[in-house]
């Protein structure tokens, strides 16, 4: 009681709360998550068993329970999702379709994702890769992926909100002048109003970032050009997650897998025309998927030798780093990470065990269970 006798209000520390949403078949790979308009979790993700699109809408901030709809099941579609929110409240789905070898966007017909309508926005030899999607400042989708059969980082800008069309530009390729190849694309817009996007240099196994030069992104500067990012070790730059920091700068997670581990690469510029590898996880990691959390500090879940945990920046820089684990119960793949309305992270990922999509709550800004300040 306080000093009037009243009593204080006192929560008691929980733990963060996993949830399994799915489990129909092999299911939840190549997951990606967003806040809707409503609020909720959005997750899109690949149906395995049956080739199939699907997507999970929450029921509730914590997302204990979701419904779950399948948007496209012509073929064997689905797999290197990526979703986002348009400028009409809806979601905005970009994924691979592996039987006509093609990109494809899904546009949600309602806020719960049930229904949606899809077109095909490149179907020019082996395309669609590594897709990752956000919103422009014109209010259009924009989408970076990989070319396969001419092992090039392209980007495919939508001629409306819904995406039932789009103007592709190939960004870099061999003939492109900048080192060739880019896999394992990640998307994001800085302050300046144009795009970033981070991505795998195969040839010279380095990791790159590209700065778009107009709204629409059909010119590119492959930046820093001879100067990478990170190109030590012999194999740098997989599975990289692009977010821009509270200072305006981007912060990218990638995979090193010469070394087995994750790093995390700080830009110097609005730009990235420099920058500098900041935190380096010191155990076996990967899977990462960076955000910023309530905080203004870089949160990034991954997968550390099975469990899923969760790595939070000591400063904007992220030159440390403190790691929670979530669960130890899986073998976790996919992760992706968002910032729910209640200000506490929400994580999306494959239990690769139980081939289920799960989703974690964290209890706390920064996803340590059963903390309390004093």
């Amino acid at each position: 009681t306080g000093p009037t006798g009243a009593a204080i209000a006192r929560s008691i520390p929980v733990g963060n709360v996993i949830t399994a949403l799915d489990s129909d078949g092999s299911v939840g790979e190549y997951t990606s998550i967003t806040i809707g308009a409503d609020g909720r979790g959005l997750i899109s993700y690949a149906d395995d068993t049956n080739g199939d699109l699907k997507v999970a809408h929450c029921s509730n901030a914590a997302c204990t329970s979701a419904t779950i709809s399948t948007l496209d099941s012509d073929g064997d579609v689905g797999d290197h999702t990526s979703i986002t929110i348009g400028a009409d409240g809806l979601g905005l789905i970009s994924y691979y379709d592996f039987t006509n070898t093609a990109l494809k966007v899904a546009h949600c017909e309602n806020t719960a994702c049930t229904s949606s309508t899809t077109s095909t926005l490149d179907s020019t030899g082996s395309v669609g890769w590594s897709t990752s999607i956000t919103i422009g400042a014109d209010g259009l989708g924009l989408i970076s992926y990989y070319d396969f059969t001419n092992s090039a980082l392209k980007v495919a800008h939508c001629e409306n909100t819904a995406c039932t069309s789009a103007t592709t530009s190939t960004l870099d390729s061999p003939d492109s002048g900048f080192s060739p190849y880019g896999m394992e694309t990640s998307i994001t817009i800085g302050v300046d109003g144009l795009a970033l996007i981070s991505y795998r240099d195969i040839d010279n196994y380095e990791l790159k970032v590209g700065h778009c030069q107009n709204i629409v992104c059909t010119s590119f500067t492959s930046i820093p050009g001879a100067a990478p990012l990170d190109q030590s070790g012999d194999e740098v730059g997989e599975e990289s997650s692009i977010t821009i920091g509270a200072d305006g700068l981007a912060l990218i997670s990638y995979r090193d897998k010469s070394n087995n581990r994750i790093k995390v690469a700080k830009c110097a510029d609005i730009f990235c025309s420099g920058g500098s590898v900041q935190a380096i996880f010191p155990t076996i990691t990967r899977f990462p998927s960076i955000t910023i959390g309530a905080d203004g500090l870089g949160l990034i879940s991954h997968y550390d030798s099975g469990d899923l945990k969760v790595a939070h920046c000591q400063n904007i820089a992220c030159t440390s780093i403190t790691t929670s684990t979530l669960t130890s119960d899986a073998e976790v793949i996919y992760t992706s990470i968002t910032i729910g309305t209640d200000g506490l992270p929400l994580i999306s990922y494959v239990d690769s065990n139980s081939v289920a999509l799960k989703l974690a709550h964290c209890e706390n800004t920064f996803c340590a269970p059963y903390f309390r300040r004093r």
